[in-house]
């Protein structure tokens, strides 16, 4: 069965032909860096991890490049407002490089932790200046930019496909736009492709117009991505909140320096919380550094993968928590079968066969990543049969090893390849922490609030957080 997946262009499934045979070719935005990474960008960047390494079991030969914006990305969408990365700095009174560098590195190391694999390329807008001004003086020279006060913005009348992304005409996107809007555009729906640099300006450098400047947003993934996967290239992905206006201001851009430019566009949804975006704009995001330590890095993939990339996930402690103890049963499942495993196992694929299809059905169909963790979850039903007996057919115990190594570990990146062992306490410790929360509940109801608290404070000494949710209690472990 070949791999078919959503294209956003033509906003249907398609079936997945690569631009080269056997070539997989990929673009995704990544991060401005300026603050700490939230659970939002798990969203993406997970989302992508899987498509990726499922392409790689499908034998495919991948190139990845994920660009870090550290430059031009400007507070307002609109072109409006300071660069955001300038705005931490002037806040922190730092350097904006040294910004983005602490943002970058501390994005990279949470990547790790998630198991992500890495790009093959993670070039930054700062470190392609030239090829920017290069992209821009040629759309100046085709009558689609043009220069103010030694800005330059794109002319989205001269290009009659604007939008047709996001699905957007010209009116949709007035009806967003402030009134106050700058002037000096010819329309509103312009956007920038360089900003003029006032003399105190950290950020700057030399260009053709009035002296010196700094790129805008919308340029830098179309030169990157085609500096390093070529004119034609096949997926470009990122977040659902990029399409418009980023994605759209690409794709004009491409076009009119006469580039095929992506072949399918693939896009994550969002990450909300009690049903808003989760963003920093927002204030409202739950940072990835908090998540990791709460509930581990795993537990936080589980989570992500248990949703379909192009669905809207709400994040919550309760689906943490379930998070956190589905993956211990996959875990506590494979830990047994590798306990059983013979010197040199190597499998026969003759067991679970049907499951082993199931599986990459799911995935063959855009991916769907919920569908292909119940594939494992009824696996797991059939493997603690299969330990159950007393003496285990070892060929299966492999076969069964294989499957959750192979689709759990290589494909969803949940399961490692080692597992630490558990002590007989820490097997149990969520159904121990469990009878103290019903324990100080009891209390609680019963008005006896010094027990209660006793409970809670005693708890807290030996490093354990509770937190009463609306309907439940939660812990975890705190940094003490």
């Amino acid at each position: 069965m070949s791999i078919k997946l959503y294209n956003s262009l033509s906003q249907s499934k398609e079936e997945f032909m690569p631009v080269h045979p056997k070539h997989v070719s990929l673009y995704v935005c990544g991060p401005t860096v300026y603050s700490e990474p939230h659970l939002g960008h798990a969203k993406t960047y997970i989302s992508f991890d899987i498509i990726l390494r499922y392409f790689q079991f499908c034998d495919y030969k991948t190139f990845y490049v994920q660009n870090i914006t550290d430059v031009g990305h400007l507070v307002d969408d609109l072109d409006e407002g300071e660069d955001k990365i300038l705005k931490k700095a002037r806040e922190a009174n730092q350097e904006p490089m040294a910004i983005a560098e602490y943002y970058a590195r501390n994005y990279l190391d949470l990547m790790d932790e998630l198991g992500l694999k890495r790009p093959d390329i993670t070039p930054r807008a700062t470190g392609h200046i030239p090829e920017q001004l290069d992209a821009i003086k040629k759309l100046v020279e085709k009558g689609y930019a043009y220069e103010v006060n030694g800005s330059i913005y794109f002319d989205v009348s001269q290009y009659p496909g604007y939008g047709k992304l996001s699905n957007r005409t010209p009116e949709d996107m007035m009806s967003g736009t402030r009134v106050e809007t700058r002037s000096e555009k010819r329309n509103p729906n312009d956007f920038a492709l360089w900003k003029y640099a006032e003399p105190e300006h950290l950020m700057r450098w030399e260009d053709p117009w009035r002296g010196q400047g700094y790129p805008g947003w919308h340029t830098e993934c179309v030169v990157m991505s085609t500096k390093y996967l070529g004119d034609s290239f096949d997926i470009h992905g990122g977040g659902m909140d990029l399409k418009f206006p980023h994605h759209d201001c690409e794709i004009a851009q491409a076009h009119c320096l006469e580039q095929a430019f992506a072949k399918y566009w693939m896009h994550s949804n969002m990450l909300t919380i009690n049903g808003q975006k989760m963003a920093k704009s927002l204030g409202n995001f739950i940072t990835l550094r908090n998540a990791c330590d709460q509930y581990g890095p795993l537990a936080v993939r589980y989570f992500i993968a248990a949703s379909h990339y192009r669905s809207v996930v709400d994040y919550s402690e309760a689906a943490l928590h379930s998070a956190k103890s589905a993956l211990q049963r996959l875990h506590q499942v494979t830990r047994n079968l590798r306990q059983k495993l013979p010197e040199n196992p190597k499998p026969k694929h003759q067991h679970f066969q049907k499951f082993q299809e199931h599986f990459y059905q799911a995935m063959d169909d855009d991916f769907s990543t919920p569908q292909a963790l119940a594939v494992l979850f009824d696996l797991t039903k059939e493997a603690n049969t299969l330990l159950s007996e007393k003496e285990p057919n070892l060929d299966a115990v492999v076969d069964a090893e294989y499957l959750f190594s192979t689709m759990g570990g290589s494909i969803l990146g949940l399961i490692p390849e080692t597992l630490e062992e558990e002590t007989k306490a820490g097997e149990h410790l969520d159904q121990v922490m469990q009878l103290v929360i019903d324990l100080r509940k009891r209390f609680r109801n019963n008005k006896d609030y010094e027990s209660s608290d006793y409970i809670r404070d005693s708890l807290h000494e030996i490093g354990i957080q509770l937190k009463d949710g609306k309907e439940e209690t939660f812990w975890h472990w705190t940094n003490k």
